[in-house]
């Protein structure tokens, strides 16, 4: 099948990449034409507009930054999209925008699936990222070569809106994760503890987290770049909350987890990396918390 992607973003880029890699045919398009320039030099068609994309290929994968967009975007591909397309949405998204999006590209006559990812940037580069589709089975099926060529780990979630619950859990729980990680590094570093010993030991430990051996590693670098930003926390976050009030379940975790970001965001900007968290604790106890030979980007 010939697969449009639209939004070559850390992860799209990635994304497209590894259905390029897999033998599929890609056609991309993003505002930036130079985020596309690699892509293209793996074998991609370029797209001069998002409906010339549309007009062009079986069905259209979009990865973009906010609900807004892809509503924009939405309309700008649904009048090109071919008879029995399908749009596969992979931005992170509210269960109740799914479903408005999905009565809109159903009034065309085009299906919906959502497929958010999970496990961060530098696996969905190695095409190990895992997927998480909702929508009819029937459409997971049809695509589920595309998603193999994407991801490892495959969790067909149930019917629309189903993956965006799962998936703000995920990224929530990721969150929490990484204040916790940073409180722990601070922990030992003022207790006098060497700060690589201490990342190992509780690597090995019960304490352990993916985000601990990951964000983790980066905090001890000093870059603290995971490719994901603040602003992007803080919106997944919300996402959450608005969850919680709408099912009935305190996070009180959650909530202040999400006070931290928020004071994140005003100390540094919300483009800033999301592990800056710690350095929220650093600045505050003049400690910083760096210990050699730790990545300063995931492979």
């Amino acid at each position: 099948m010939h697969y449009g992607y639209i939004g070559l973003g850390n992860l799209g880029a990635n994304c497209a990449a590894c259905l390029l890699k897999a033998g599929f045919a890609v056609t991309v398009h993003d505002l930036d034409p130079k985020l596309a320039e690699r892509l293209v030099a793996m074998g991609a068609t370029w797209a001069e507009s998002a409906a010339r994309l549309a007009a062009s290929v079986d069905h259209v994968i979009t990865c973009l930054p906010s609900p807004a967009v892809s509503e924009k975007v939405l309309r700008s591909i649904l009048p090109a999209m071919k008879p029995g397309a399908t749009w596969i949405e992979m931005s992170t998204l509210c269960r109740d925008d799914v479903l408005a999006l999905a009565k809109v590209a159903g009034e065309a006559g085009v299906r919906m699936l959502e497929l958010p990812v999970t496990g961060g940037v530098h696996l969905a580069a190695q095409g190990r990222i895992t997927m998480l589709p909702g929508g009819d089975k029937d459409l997971v099926d049809l695509h589920w070569k595309a998603f193999e060529a994407m991801g490892d780990r495959i969790f067909h979630m149930g019917p629309l809106g189903s993956s965006s619950i799962i998936k703000v859990i995920t990224n929530m729980l990721a969150f929490i994760h990484l204040k916790a990680t940073s409180e722990a590094l601070m922990l030992a570093k003022r207790g006098g503890l060497d700060l690589g010993q201490a990342w190992h030991a509780i690597a090995a430990s019960s304490g352990n987290s993916f985000v601990h051996e990951t964000e983790g590693a980066l905090i001890l670098n000093g870059s603290y770049d995971i490719a994901f930003s603040l602003d992007l926390a803080l919106k997944d976050l919300g996402f959450a909350l608005g969850f919680g009030k709408e099912f009935g379940v305190p996070l009180e975790l959650a909530s202040m987890t999400n006070q931290t970001y928020v004071a994140a965001k005003a100390a540094y900007g919300g483009e800033a990396q999301s592990p800056m968290i710690a350095k929220l604790l650093e600045d505050l106890l003049g400690t910083d918390l760096r210990a050699p030979g730790f990545p300063a980007r995931l492979e």
